[in-house]
């Protein structure tokens, strides 16, 4: 009878050493099933770039006086990025995202004096987020997105891997880069879409350090040969001046046969009477599947009460002729841009004798390796 016992004890301790083995294994290969899940939709891309830049009738370098002041230093156009002589550095830019069938993040970091250029106002001089932003599928028409995100306005972006051009607009640089906020993304149907947001203070991305919000718009049609967006932008505060700010903004870009493109854009931007307006054509023809070149033909006028870039009233014309040549996932743009600027009380740029002009002509390699 003890000896029966024994043995159904163990028969009972060895049942439940292999109940226990297998519902390890079960919760191991649910485990290993979560995270194959997530990895599958998880993401890492960005790019790296840098450059050579160098005037053709401007100053490349710093010039002293015989007390060892400086009197006058290398000139560029008033517009952002690309605008250090020699051999100079863009960024360093890591996506992280995640894009799940109904949620999903994205976790845009910048490196080097681009990015820091990028976000200028986050209230942080080493922020390194470009975007951080959470999205939410209500369904298939309904997306809401919360964070810090790129704008919506404008035909140019902060990647240089997203731009034909290497150099920017002026129209882009004194226009917004990002926004932190709220917005809801609508798809009417296959063609239509439109877009809701609240925002913070153009480009205070890391916080509101103002109270104050700004409201934008953006109504959408696309279809296989191209786009047009037109995008508005309300109630903008900046702590200088209780006004309102409006941007109205028109983005188009078509495909008119398998080698030409054709983009435009047009902005009108004022708070109080202040700021610009303009516009730029982007002819891109692609020659071969490895090269393709592209003008930026910019006009763009500040307004008489003021201007953010040159000042009140002055005029800036921008010829930018850009090449794309691709090996793999490197593209080298060579790039000479052309700026003549009017209506200054004296002229904005100076030649190499230190004598004043109104136009600066431009030579930039550029490499863009993206991943």
């Amino acid at each position: 009878m003890k000896k029966f016992t024994i043995t159904n004890i163990r028969k009972i301790f060895l049942l439940g050493i292999c109940f226990a083995a297998g519902n390890n294994l079960q919760a191991q290969e649910t485990e290993e099933t979560k995270v194959e899940s997530f990895m599958s939709n998880f993401s890492i891309s960005g790019s790296v770039d840098t450059y050579f830049r160098t005037n053709f009738n401007g100053l490349n370098k710093y010039e002293y006086n015989e007390a060892g002041d400086i009197i006058a230093g290398p000139q560029a156009p008033a517009s952002s990025f690309a605008n250090d002589p020699g051999f100079a550095i863009g960024m360093a830019n890591v996506i992280l995202g995640y894009e799940g069938e109904k949620v999903g993040f994205v976790a845009d970091l910048v490196f080097g004096p681009r990015g820091e250029d990028a976000v200028f106002a986050s209230g942080a001089p080493s922020n390194i987020v470009n975007q951080l932003y959470a999205y939410w599928n209500v369904s298939d028409a309904v997306t809401l997105t919360l964070g810090n995100f790129n704008t919506f306005l404008g035909y140019e972006v902060i990647s240089p891997a997203a731009n034909f051009n290497y150099s920017t607009s002026y129209m882009f640089s004194y226009g917004p880069f990002s926004h932190t906020g709220i917005k809801a993304d609508f798809t009417i149907d296959d063609n239509w879409s439109a877009m809701l947001a609240i925002m913070n203070p153009t480009d205070w991305t890391e916080f509101n350090p103002y109270g104050k919000y700004s409201f934008g718009g953006q109504l959408g049609y696309s279809n296989t040969n191209g786009s047009a967006y037109l995008n508005l932008l309300y109630g903008e505060q900046m702590p200088i001046s209780d006004e309102a700010t409006f941007q109205i903004d028109l983005t188009t870009g078509w495909d008119f046969t398998d080698a030409f493109y054709l983009g435009l854009n047009t902005t009108y931007n004022t708070t109080d009477g202040a700021g610009f307006y303009g516009a730029a054509l982007y002819p891109q023809f692609q020659t071969s599947d490895s090269f393709a070149i592209g003008l930026r033909a910019e006009y763009f006028k500040e307004l008489e009460d003021g201007g953010p870039v040159y000042g009140a009233d002055a005029e800036a014309i921008d010829f930018t002729l850009t090449g794309n040549y691709t090996v793999g996932n490197l593209t080298i743009k060579p790039e000479l841009r052309l700026d003549k600027v009017s209506n200054t009380p004296s002229p904005v740029f100076l030649d190499s004798d230190l004598d004043g002009t109104d136009n600066l002509s431009s030579f930039v390699l550029a490499a863009v390796y993206a991943f």
